[in-house]
């Protein structure tokens, strides 16, 4: 899952990653996990500062971390 950045929320630029065209997204590391992401809580550490299809899921939630199983 991809999470475009679209609106001004905060997330620090070193979690942002700018494609070719300007588009912003939150980065991936080389494994795919999200850069903001705790691996041992399955929680943001830039919780406050999310961007907004984040704000969907309660943090830790079972949704959440359904999400992430399709990721995996």
């Amino acid at each position: 899952m991809e999470v475009m950045i679209i609106s001004d929320t905060g997330v620090p630029d070193k979690h942002v990653s700018v494609d070719e065209w300007g588009g912003e997204t939150m980065l991936r590391l080389e494994d795919g996990w999200c850069s903001a992401v705790d691996r041992d809580t399955f929680r943001c550490t830039i919780y406050e500062n999310r961007p907004w299809i984040c704000r969907e899921f309660e943090m830790g939630s079972d949704e959440c971390k359904d999400e992430f199983n399709v990721i995996r």
